[in-house]
């Protein structure tokens, strides 16, 4: 796969995941930002080069940058934020979600690769894998006459 896809699929909406992906950022921030989702629905907007160092100004006393990193992360290497990238249309936002630029043909490659790994990925988490079949055991002659008057025995038991 070396060339980019030339078909939109248009805005791509988050699901609940993404919102909550998205509020636990803004749980961090003195002030939520724009170009995070929240509601269902809303588009996945990529971030501008450089948002990160945007965010950090308006991490709470209280906060980690490590924290923020982490959360950060756990949003942009989400699926749906590599299939929103990677579209031909796909532009990078500022924090108040404003379109900046954009993304270049090879940052959409890179997500696009990244999205058909990760859709791979669950795609065979999902199935899950078949055991061999175990053929029952073949039984001597002997062995079945017994089992047979077992059976009858206890039939004749109850």
């Amino acid at each position: 796969m070396d060339k980019p896809w030339k078909i939109s699929r248009g805005p791509i909406a988050a699901t609940e995941f993404d919102v909550e992906k998205a509020n636990a950022i803004n749980t961090l921030l003195i002030q939520q930002v724009g170009v995070l989702p929240t509601k269902p629905g809303d588009s996945i907007l990529p971030f501008a080069v450089g948002l990160f160092n945007e965010l950090r100004p308006l991490l709470k006393p209280d906060a980690g940058v490590t924290t923020l990193r982490r959360a950060t992360a756990a949003y942009v290497h989400c699926r749906r934020y590599y299939f929103a990238s990677a579209q031909p249309d796909s532009m990078r936002h500022n924090l108040d979600g404003e379109p900046v630029e954009p993304l270049s043909q090879e940052d959409r490659l890179v997500a696009q690769k990244r999205f058909l790994s990760l859709k791979q990925s669950a795609a065979k988490a999902e199935t899950p894998e078949r055991a061999p079949a175990v053929p029952a055991p073949v039984l001597s002659k002997n062995e079945q006459i017994r089992a047979a008057l077992l059976r009858s025995r206890k039939n004749a038991v109850s």
